[in-house]
Formats: C-alpha cells, sequence, structure tokens
C-alpha cells in the first residue's frame, strides 16, 4: 500500500501538469480576458471569429512608448474585454513570430486586427483607450455584435400578464 502512494502522487502530477499544457490560449483568454499575451505562444488564424487582436509590437520591451502604451491599455483593459480584445505583445523582432511575419511592423507598432482576420488600423504612434475603443465601435463586426445583444436583451425580458 505504501508504495501505491507515491505511484499514485506521480501519477496525479503527471496528469495535472499535461493538462495545463494542453490549455490552449482561447481557454486561457475566456477564463481571464484582461491577461496580455506573448505572440510566440499566438497564432492569429486561430482567433479568427473569436476575438479581436491587437498587438503591440517594439524593437524592446524598454520602448518609452510601448511601455505608455501598454499601461493606457491596461488602466482600460475591461473597456477591451468587453469588445472581446485579446492583447498580445511583441517585443523581440529576433524571434520572428507568425504574427509579425503577418503583420509585419516597423519599430513600435499597435495593430488592430477584426474577428474575421482584416487589419482595421495601423499606427506607429501611441493610441488612447477611446481612440482605440471608437475604431472598433466603428466596425461592421461590433456593430452587428451590439444589434445582438440589445435583440437578446429584449428577447430575454419576461413578460408578465395581469
Amino acid at each position: 500500500m505504501k508504495t501505491l502512494f507515491p505511484i499514485a502522487l506521480i501519477a496525479l502530477f503527471a496528469t495535472t501538469a499535461l493538462a495545463a499544457e494542453e490549455e490552449t490560449i482561447m481557454d486561457r483568454w475566456e477564463a481571464d480576458r484582461t491577461q496580455v499575451f506573448d505572440a510566440t505562444e499566438v497564432e492569429l488564424p486561430d482567433l479568427q471569429w473569436i476575438a479581436r487582436p491587437v498587438v503591440v509590437f517594439a524593437d524592446t520591451p524598454n520602448d518609452p512608448r510601448f511601455r505608455q502604451q501598454m499601461e493606457a491599455l491596461l488602466a482600460n483593459i475591461d473597456e477591451l474585454a468587453e469588445r472581446d480584445v485579446i492583447l498580445i505583445t511583441d517585443t523581440d523582432p529576433a524571434a520572428r513570430t507568425s504574427v509579425r511575419s503577418t503583420l509585419r511592423p516597423r519599430g513600435y507598432a499597435l495593430t488592430v486586427v477584426d474577428k474575421d482576420g482584416r487589419v482595421l488600423q495601423r499606427k506607429p504612434e501611441l493610441w488612447s483607450i477611446r481612440e482605440l475603443t471608437r475604431s472598433i465601435d466603428r466596425t461592421p463586426l461590433r456593430q452587428q455584435e451590439i444589434q445582438d445583444r440589445r435583440g437578446e436583451n429584449i428577447r430575454g425580458q419576461v413578460i408578465q400578464t395581469p
């Protein structure tokens, strides 16, 4: 009996570790939409029709524009989460991530990709959260989401009869 316990314990840890490894980016994002992902973990096609990638690029994490942009985004991350935004950073050009290869930034840049995979905006300067959310809110996909949510609210109301 004493020898079975360590074996069972090892099996439990191995199973837990395997389950953690199998957790996808989307699982992690769904669990906490306020976290930031590194571009080395992300494949943009996996996000299509699910999330809006907002990617902040820089040649180094010490770039002052990168730091200021991240501070602004993180201070208002809930507004981004409402819009199904997944926040991604790429500060290592040498890593040659698929995100960097696809979006091809030069130095500091913020790129917004819609759920359909189209690039909405590319900006080589800082964005305010207001500019970013307005840009997203003007898209046809976002307008449809807003309408759908309004429709759900109306249909979801319980009509009481006297």
